[in-house]
């Protein structure tokens, strides 16, 4: 009797922390934030590096999530769509970047907030971007010479 209640009392620890960390995970991936969040939408020429569930930060903080990456067949550029908290109103004149964590940290998308009295609405597109810089490209031409 007293192996089959310790089999259960370990059982249920076991899972509480399954479910503890089920709910820590989706807290961390932004499942919880549901409907306080809005749409923006950018075209970059390149998003090397970010992914769906990627962050998108501001200041270094964390205010959204990248919720989908498409190639534009037209213009042969990545077309990115993220959700940003509802609180944060952005002025139309801002600017995102695909930044980088480090030499070996991941990317995410950094928002640069402009000047305008003007704000973007839900679903807005986001018109100035700038381009992952690949480390790779940059280490051959240091290392080729080369000046292009």
């Amino acid at each position: 009797m007293a192996d089959h209640m310790t089999e259960v009392v370990t059982g249920g620890v076991v899972l509480a922390a399954a479910l503890g960390f089920g709910l820590y995970a989706a807290q961390v991936a932004g499942l919880g934030q549901g409907g306080d969040t809005y749409p923006l939408t950018a075209s970059f020429r390149s998003v090397e590096g970010v992914s769906v569930g990627s962050d998108v930060r501001l200041g270094g903080v964390r205010v959204g999530t990248v919720t989908a990456l498409n190639l534009n067949a037209e213009t042969f550029r990545a077309d990115a769509v993220f959700a940003i908290r509802k609180d944060l109103e952005l002025p139309e004149d801002t600017a995102v970047i695909v930044a980088s964590e480090g030499l070996l940290g991941g990317n995410f998308i950094e928002i640069l907030p402009g000047g305008s009295p003007f704000n973007l609405e839900q679903g807005s597109e986001i018109e100035d971007t700038q381009s992952a810089v690949s480390l790779l490209n940059l280490l051959l031409k240091y290392v080729s010479g080369g000046s292009d």
